[in-house]
């Protein structure tokens, strides 16, 4: 039996090291059985031992020493709903909550764009944080997709397993960063639909099934 919690602590201490977050912001949980693993709210990432995290059951009850994340309901609305998802990533990386700020939708301004499970990348609406609104939100931005920003606020991505999740959140804050850059040139030159319906059908099979 794998050591959840050590492996959540190890991604956890992972994002800031990879630019995505800074102090005590974001949080990232994991499957486990029928609930999941969260971090705790409040406490930096390099202080974390296995007894600071909290299980936490799909109803919203929790159980340990710790108070999980503030943000727990959009980990657990994403379990309840999408038995695929093994574990979730939230941060507050500059590039994406540069974008989350100005409330864009990402095109397809790059073939990568697919990985996320769709041809653009969803701005979920404005909500405060915490809330059932918010996760209401982005449970809408992330029909059918694996990664969404949250407007105002920054990302959110969904794997299968912790190693993918980070994966897609460095991915997702990458493509922002690019974007981004590309926008101080002028306006990106979009692939059409049909171009992404292309890379989308490639993607099925793309890496290690």
């Amino acid at each position: 039996m794998p050591d959840l919690r050590a492996d959540l602590i190890a991604t956890a201490r992972e994002l800031q090291p990879a630019g995505l977050n800074k102090g005590t912001s974001g949080n990232v949980s994991v499957r486990d059985g029928d609930g999941f693993l969260i971090t705790p709210t409040g406490l930096a990432y390099d202080t974390l031992a296995p007894d600071d995290i909290p299980r936490m059951a799909l109803d919203g009850s929790w159980a340990g020493a710790r108070k999980p994340s503030s943000e727990w309901r959009f980990h657990r609305d994403l379990y309840a709903a999408r038995p695929e998802i093994g574990a979730v990533v939230h941060a507050h990386s500059p590039f994406a909550v540069s974008l989350a700020c100005l409330r864009r939708d990402i095109p397809p301004f790059h073939y990568m764009i697919a990985r996320f499970g769709g041809d653009t990348i969803r701005c979920a609406d404005y909500a405060i944080f915490g809330s059932q609104e918010l996760s209401t939100a982005a449970m809408r931005a992330m029909e059918g997709r694996r990664g969404c920003l949250l407007a105002n606020h920054g990302l959110l991505v969904a794997g299968r397993d912790l190693a993918e999740a980070f994966a897609l959140a460095v991915e997702l804050e990458e493509l922002c960063e690019q974007y981004w850059r590309a926008c101080q040139l002028g306006m990106p030159v979009l692939l059409t639909a049909g171009e992404m319906s292309a890379v989308l059908e490639q993607f099925k099979g793309y890496g290690q099934q």
